[in-house]
């Protein structure tokens, strides 16, 4: 699955609005959305806010984890902690692109929220860095790694698995003299 693909799905994570129009229920395949209130505020998905906003029809009001008091415990949390901390969207990455690309008015604190974010993103890219480098290390055949988000693993996706051929390889030929060698003394 490639990084846009990733954030197709993150579109359809739900999002509070607050539109400028009144329109009865929408019902679309993915569920029905609505009534719009002018004023009140509504849930639809996250493509139908990012179209909406687009068109001058709403306000967003970003999710609760997308405040930067939260946004700061979290790192202070992953900072400390030496396991992936559970986020409090799978999809934080692609949520708070979108969100903070297409409304960046509506975000409270946008420039410190975009800080904390890509300073979340580092604190656990580095993580992974190093869980993978010591999975390599000691020749691990399978790993548990809870709580990281399908971009994340994205993009460690690329060179794991040639790191992993290149050290089947590498291993392989090691063992091959070895056996040879064994084999030439032992019927010799």
């Amino acid at each position: 699955m490639e990084a846009a693909d990733e954030e197709f799905l993150a579109e359809r994570e739900v999002i509070q609005i607050i539109p400028n129009f009144s329109h009865e229920k929408l019902y679309l395949i993915s569920g029905d959305v609505g009534p719009f209130v002018a004023g009140l505020p509504c849930s639809v998905p996250l493509w139908l806010a990012v179209n909406l906003r687009q068109r001058g029809k709403c306000r967003l009001l970003p999710p609760e984890w997308m405040a930067a008091d939260a946004l700061a415990a979290k790192k202070e949390e992953e900072a400390q902690s030496k396991v992936f901390t559970e986020m409090a969207s799978v999809n934080y990455m692609a949520v708070a692109q979108l969100v903070l690309t297409t409304a960046p008015h509506d975000v409270p604190n946008a420039h410190l929220v975009r800080t904390l974010i890509k300073d979340i993103w580092d604190l656990r890219i580095a993580k992974l860095r190093s869980s993978v480098a010591e999975f390599i290390k000691h020749s691990g055949r399978h790993a548990r790694l809870h709580h990281l988000t399908p971009m994340e693993l994205h993009s460690v996706r690329p060179i794991l698995p040639s790191a992993l051929d290149q050290l089947h390889r590498l291993a392989s030929a090691a063992a091959e003299p070895r056996s040879s060698a064994l084999n030439d003394s032992t019927f010799g």
